[in-house]
């Protein structure tokens, strides 16, 4: 019978899983990182309480997509949080460490990690409902949105709870990774394939729902005499949310590949030495999710800034956005998509007349 080590601290496991580089976590390199994260991080809580309270303040922005966009910003807030407790516990203090200090501080990161593929995951689903009616915003409730942010958080804190639910390697050291010590290899490989995976699902569908609606854009374009701009309000909305995604998949895709090699047991891939570097590029995730919607959006830009200066005045009017037009965000976009859709029957009606 395995004998457990739940009373054990971590040092004993870094030795027995032989991870000697967590003593580079001191002098210089960890300067480097810990100044790194800290600006980090706090960029990370400055803008994307920005962005929620932008949500909440401009009813322009009061639709399932926005609401949903502010729950990813949510996420990436609480990946800060995830990234400040792991400063104050990694390095030297990792091995002083008790058992349950190291499971949350790992949780945090799986939860924040699964928040926000589960919320671009519903992103996706919400596009989808849209741009299959060609219209600018799905016809989600606020109760269903409700609910759907509530099962992504639900998903994420089990996600980020399973090692300590029973999914580790307490009872059995042989099988312990090298670059999380107490967790089995077979829980890595699960966690690793499962999220490259849909990772990969994720690309593709986004991919499909971008040429839909390039297509359609195109089919209309001929039959339309309305603005050129609010024909193309749904081809934005998907680049703006393809590029937080292509980014998401960018800074994250890295560190998953090193936690499959080290759950393969691939001693000689050299994983100790990159992993705080592919930890930072994670971190950077968070940071540039703010700064697309704000470059995408200039609605989102002109909310936060008012934000920022504390002004209380808000005006009926906007100005128009340059890159994503008011009507993309007002209650008139719902006219937009009755607008194409009756653009279609008439674009066919004519196109029958005229053969």
């Amino acid at each position: 019978m395995n004998e457990c080590h739940y009373d054990k601290r971590m040092d004993f496991f870094y030795n027995m899983s032989n991870t000697d580089t967590v003593d580079e976590w001191s002098g210089t390199n960890l300067v480097i990182v810990l100044c790194f994260g800290t600006f980090f991080c706090l960029f990370i809580f400055i803008s994307n309480s920005l962005v929620i309270a932008a949500v909440v303040k401009n009813k322009r922005f009061h639709f399932p997509f926005y609401y949903l966009l502010a729950n990813l910003a949510a996420a990436d807030f609480f990946a800060g949080i995830a990234y400040v407790y792991l400063m104050f516990n990694t390095g030297p203090v990792s091995k002083t460490l008790t058992v349950n200090r190291w499971f949350l501080r790992q949780g945090l990161l799986d939860t924040s990690l699964t928040a926000s593929l589960a919320n671009l995951f519903v992103i996706a689903v919400e596009r989808h409902m849209s741009v299959v009616r060609m219209r600018v915003h799905s016809n989600l409730t606020k109760k269903r949105v409700t609910f759907l942010i509530l099962l992504i958080w639900a998903i994420a804190i089990f996600m980020g709870a399973v090692p300590t639910l029973g999914w580790n390697c307490l009872c059995n050291i042989s099988t312990c990774s090298s670059l999380a010590p107490i967790y089995s290899r077979s829980y890595l490989i699960f966690w690793t394939v499962s999220n490259l995976v849909v990772f990969f699902i994720m690309v593709v569908v986004y991919l499909r729902i971008y040429m839909y609606v390039q297509r359609k854009t195109n089919v209309l374009s001929p039959h339309t005499s309305g603005s050129i701009s609010r024909r193309r309000t749904p081809m934005k909305l998907m680049k703006t949310v393809m590029t937080v995604l292509g980014a998401f998949v960018v800074c994250w895709t890295p560190g998953l590949v090193v936690l499959l090699l080290d759950g393969l047991n691939c001693t000689h891939c050299g994983v100790q030495h990159v992993k705080r570097w592919f930890l930072l590029l994670a971190l950077l995730n968070s940071v540039m999710n703010p700064v697309i919607y704000s470059y995408k959006d200039d609605e989102m830009s002109n909310t936060m800034r008012r934000i920022m200066c504390c002004s209380s005045d808000d005006k009926s009017q906007e100005r128009r956005s340059s890159r994503i037009p008011s009507t993309v965000l007002s209650r008139s976009t719902d006219t937009t998509g009755q607008y194409i859709e009756d653009s279609i029957i008439q674009g066919t009606i004519t196109g029958k007349g005229n053969s």
